[in-house]
């Protein structure tokens, strides 16, 4: 058998599909329960339940222990995916090259799975998490409604709306971190803190994680705006060039291309200086970092 410093990202890409699979079973009313399945178990990178297993094993906890949370994550992940391509939203047709979700179950029942999957997910977390106390069960749920609601992701989509239609207040880049912070980073902090959290890391630990998650979700971030641009159809999965036909406010259309690219290699090079002064030794998170450059071609 495979020890846990043996696993691969593939390896624990197969355990998030395995658990995701058997998770989401359709139940009454079965339109809902498809729609909720359909985009969660579209085929994906599963950065974000990745990076929770990662977070645990590399802190020397057990990983298993993670795993509900780790699909937890990804359900709130997709839960994000169906509201942002809502025609009142980013109004997108596709998503991971199939069509988008509102497109196959129509835009009624694809919000209400989103919402759907905005409790469902916590409450995979409850009662699959049986080797969690009360009191660890507790704290990686504050995590969770933490980065998930109007403190977190939400309050980002609602920023970035806004920018779209010049309702901002206050320095563009000011907007555009908030923007990038709560849109992307705050899963990354999710899921690398309930990560920490599971494994009984300390405070200062879960501080320096905090650090490195922030880095990583807005380099992550601005290399999605950059392939907005410079990617296709087939390599993206969704529609190219809307966020600039949007008039949206993104990295490159602030600072340009080549610029945004200068601060993709400064984040990365931060990420791995926070790994190597807190000697934090991960393979799979220098696979994603080296993945997302080769992406961006930097």
């Amino acid at each position: 058998m495979m020890s846990e410093n043996e696993l691969t990202m593939k390896d624990l890409i197969e355990i998030v599909d395995q658990k995701l699979d058997e998770y989401m079973i359709v139940q009454t009313p079965e339109d809902l329960f498809k729609s909720m399945r359909y985009t969660v178990l579209l085929p994906g990178k599963r950065l974000r339940p990745v990076m929770c297993l990662e977070t645990c094993r590399m802190l020397g906890g057990d990983f298993e222990k993670a795993i509900p949370t780790a699909c937890a994550i990804e359900m709130l992940h997709a839960q994000t995916l169906i509201h942002d391509d809502l025609p009142c939203m980013d109004n997108d047709d596709y998503r991971r090259g199939q069509k988008s979700n509102h497109k196959v179950f129509g835009e009624a029942v694809a919000v209400l799975a989103g919402d759907a999957l905005l409790t469902f997910a916590p409450q995979i977390i409850l009662t699959k998490s049986k080797d969690l106390t009360a009191e660890y069960k507790l704290k990686v749920l504050n995590e969770y409604h933490q980065y998930a609601g109007a403190y977190g992701v939400i309050a980002g989509q609602v920023i970035d709306i806004e920018s779209e239609n010049g309702k901002i207040s206050g320095e563009t880049k000011d907007v555009l971190k908030y923007i990038h912070l709560h849109k992307t980073s705050d899963l990354f902090k999710l899921s690398i803190r309930t990560g920490a959290i599971i494994a009984g890391a300390s405070d200062e630990q879960i501080e320096v994680l905090t650090e490195f998650a922030e880095k990583l979700g807005l380099a992550f971030q601005i290399a999605d705006d950059v392939l907005d641009e410079i990617s296709t159809f087939e390599a993206l999965g969704k529609t190219p060039g809307k966020d600039k036909n949007a008039g949206k406010l993104t990295y490159v259309s602030l600072f340009g291309i080549e610029n945004s690219k200068c601060k993709l290699t400064c984040l990365f090079d931060e990420c791995y200086d926070i790994m190597n002064a807190h000697e934090l030794k991960s393979q799979i998170f220098t696979d994603i970092i080296e993945g997302i450059k080769k992406r961006v071609k930097i």
